[in-house]
């Protein structure tokens, strides 16, 4: 191992009634890219938060040690100026300024009071030319995908002189294509110099990249391995992480003949106003009583537009075609609409649609079905508590009280609460989008094992992933969507990853 570029040592950071991290030491050596992984909760965003400032010397005890030097960040500005940039999950651009304005926010090239615009937009282009990226820098920030949007927050790090780059969980909004890139374009600044701390709860990439593993698991340092001396590997990572082995992530499930069809969608056709096209054609498919239907494709292919025209429209697209619950034909002009006829979705945005994360775990678990819970327009307080204690049992929401605030808990536990939202709505068909992206593996085992179980009780599911192992690994039936089209349906003994990627890119 080269000599170390930084050192955490000690680190204990505590909050009211929670020791987040606890005694945690954690070396990163010169010029390579070190994985920082473990479940939600472990403390990993927590420890970088130390690192960079936004927990500022004096709110924890234990060293940061920078290029040998003791370090006492009091902000961002401190560690800015030190060489160090952190890229959290949720993007800190503006989406209505340029993508040269963005690069150079807070960092302006100036000539005197003036700001420099022709420097800048040349410095621009230049971190861009360095990034791979081969947009206009005058385009907004909104007007682009998020994995270029990435791509410009590591450009922004770039113009600024990084020498240690540290990424929460850069790809949980990246399709398999735009990871490889980023992965691909981490490697090369490692080759420059660059030393990088990936944090992820993608096992794949974490082999795929690492030079070093580390894992916390509750706030503490477990092991730190060496993907040079081969001691990375899914069992090893996996046991460390949630403390026992897992042996096959996706559960067994008895295969038993589907039962009748509970949901059937006919020449679906979507009219987005704003966009001024269909983001839907002609869409046909089925789902049957207690079985997990897969839909697959690449981001922007329309999956998440057919979750949202089915479960009341929201986002106010003409509709046509045909919609049968049962046999039945339903038309929905609301979510409430669908709700009422057995349908659930669990939002891919569990922050921004999902939950209210200022209001706590039993009234976020409550808000999707109050009438059951209240007489004559007041809600019973003790059935709420009831309730949430209930789901907070059988869900495994690690939580010490459903009185918390839901912004206060983990990713996994956020999705188990929006989970629990859902359920006690009593659905008969669930639609789950993006139902694991950016939690842990332990916490993905527990959401596997839900599905199994609810199908098993009869339950049918809509499992929207971009992740084709997860795809692949829990549905019975595999829908290929693709520029707003069913491209493809394939039973799950004749899905695989390079047939569906066929269908999708087709």
């Amino acid at each position: 191992m080269t000599s170390p570029i930084l050192e955490m040592k000690n680190i204990t950071k505590e909050f009211p009634g929670v020791k987040a991290l606890n005694n945690v030491s954690f070396k990163v050596a010169q010029g390579e890219i070190h994985c920082l992984v473990g479940e939600n909760g472990a403390g990993k965003s927590t420890l970088m938060k130390v690192l960079s400032g936004v927990y500022p010397h004096g709110t924890y005890t234990g060293d940061i040690l920078y290029n040998g030097q003791a370090q006492q960040f009091r902000g961002i500005a401190d560690s800015d100026k030190a060489g160090l940039a952190i890229i959290y999950q949720e993007l800190a651009l503006v989406p209505e300024m340029s993508v040269y304005e963005n690069i150079f926010l807070g960092n302006e090239i100036r000539n005197g009071f003036l700001v420099n615009w022709n420097e800048t937009i040349k410095r621009a282009s230049e971190m861009l030319k360095k990034v791979g990226l081969t947009v206009n820098p005058a385009t907004k920030v909104k007007d682009l995908s998020v994995g270029k949007q990435q791509l410009i927050e590591i450009a922004k790090a770039l113009s600024r002189d990084v020498k240690l780059l540290i990424l929460d969980e850069p790809t949980a909004a990246l399709n398999e294509v735009e990871s490889d890139n980023l992965l691909a374009l981490l490697r090369g600044l490692r080759d420059h110099g660059v030393t990088c701390i990936l944090i992820s709860h993608k096992l794949r990439e974490v082999f795929a990249i690492a030079d070093s593993v580390t894992v916390l698991r509750d706030g503490q340092t477990i092991i730190t391995l060496d993907a040079k001396k081969g001691e990375v590997s899914e069992a090893a990572i996996i046991k460390h992480m949630v403390g026992r082995e897992i042996e096959n992530i996706y559960p067994r499930r008895e295969k038993i003949p589907p039962g009748e069809i509970v949901l059937e969608v006919k020449g679906w056709t979507a009219f987005d106003t704003l966009l001024g096209r269909d983001v839907l054609k002609d869409v046909r498919f089925n789902v049957r009583k207690g079985e997990i239907v897969g839909f697959a494709g690449l981001m922007g292919s329309g999956r998440t537009e057919l979750a949202h025209s089915i479960f009341g429209n929201p986002d106010g697209y003409h509709l046509k075609g045909e919609l049968a619950i049962k046999g039945r034909k339903a038309v929905f002009g609301l979510p409430e609409d669908a709700i009422r006829a057995g349908i659930a979705y669990v939002s891919e945005d569990r922050k921004g649609d999902g939950l209210i994360l200022s209001q706590d775990v039993k009234q976020n678990i409550s808000i999707a079905n109050l009438r059951e819970l209240a007489s004559r327009g007041v809600v019973n307080a003790n059935a709420e508590i009831k309730i949430a204690n209930q789901y907070k049992g059988s869900l495994n929401i690690k939580t010490p009280s459903v009185e918390q605030k839901v912004v206060n808990l983990s990713g996994g536990n956020q999705q188990k609460v929006s989970l629990a939202k859902w359920l006690f709505v009593k659905p008969n068909v669930l639609i789950l989008d993006e139902p694991t992206r950016g939690i842990d593996v332990g916490a993905k085992f527990e959401i596997y094992t839900l599905m199994t179980e609810l199908v098993k009780q009869g339950m049918s599911i809509m499992l929207i992933s971009s992740e084709l192992p997860e795809v692949l690994g829990m549905s019975d039936r595999v829908y290929v969507v693709a520029a707003g089209r069913i491209a493809g349906e394939l039973p799950i003994s004749e899905a695989t990853q390079e047939r569906v990627m066929q269908l999708a890119t087709n």
